[in-house]
C-alpha cells in the first residue's frame, strides 16, 4: 500500500514537471515573440544603391529601439521613410552627415563643415553632387544620407529625397539574415 502512494506521488510529481517545463516553454516563445514584434523587423534590400555592403534581394534586421535610446550615428546603416506614411517603403542608406552641420560634395569628395571627410570604406568618388554641389546646412533634426553605392544611388544629393529627418527614421541596419552564407553583423 505504501508502495502505491509512493508510486502516485512520483507519478504526480512527474506530471507537474513536465507541466512547468511547458509552461516555461511557452511562455519563453511568447516573450520571444513579443520582443521580436516590438524592437526588430526584417527587411529586404530593393534595389542596388547599398552595394557591395547589401546587395538586392538581401534580407535584413533593423532594430527599431537603438534610436530610442541614442542619437543616430555617422556611418550607421538606417532604414527610413521619405514621408510620415507608414505604408510607404522604407530606404536604406548610410548616415553621413549629422544636425547642424554643413555637407558639401566638391571634387568627388564630401566635405562635411569644409573639412573632407576620410570614410572607412573604399567607396568610389562621387560623379553627380546633386543639390550638395552647393553647402547643404542640416537643421537639428535633420541627417544627410549616401548610398555606398555612390555613383547608383537616389539619396541626400537628389531634391526627390532630401535630407533625412530623425522622426522618419525607422531603425539602424545591423544585421543581414539572407542569403546565409553572408549571414553577419552589418
Amino acid at each position: 500500500m505504501a508502495r502505491k502512494r509512493r508510486k502516485e506521488r512520483l507519478d504526480g510529481s512527474l506530471l507537474f514537471r513536465i507541466f512547468i517545463w511547458v509552461m516555461e516553454i511557452l511562455l519563453i516563445v511568447l516573450m520571444a515573440y513579443a520582443v521580436s514584434r516590438l524592437f526588430f523587423r526584417t527587411a529586404t534590400m530593393q534595389d542596388s544603391s547599398m552595394e557591395p555592403t547589401i546587395s538586392v534581394s538581401n534580407t535584413i534586421l533593423l532594430d527599431k529601439a537603438a534610436y530610442r535610446i541614442h542619437s543616430p550615428r555617422r556611418g550607421d546603416l538606417i532604414a527610413y521613410r521619405l514621408t510620415d506614411d507608414d505604408t510607404e517603403p522604407m530606404h536604406i542608406k548610410r548616415i553621413v552627415g549629422l544636425p547642424g552641420e554643413t555637407i558639401q560634395i566638391a571634387g568627388g569628395q564630401i566635405l562635411i563643415d569644409g573639412e573632407t571627410y576620410k570614410e572607412g570604406h573604399d567607396f568610389p568618388a562621387i560623379i553627380d553632387p546633386g543639390i550638395a554641389s552647393d553647402p547643404v546646412t542640416l537643421a537639428d533634426d535633420e541627417y544627410f544620407v549616401l548610398g555606398d553605392n555612390r555613383n547608383g544611388s537616389q539619396d541626400s544629393r537628389y531634391a526627390s529625397v532630401g535630407n533625412v529627418r530623425k522622426k522618419r527614421i525607422a531603425g539602424k541596419i545591423w544585421f543581414r539574415i539572407k542569403p546565409l552564407r553572408k549571414l553577419g553583423v552589418l
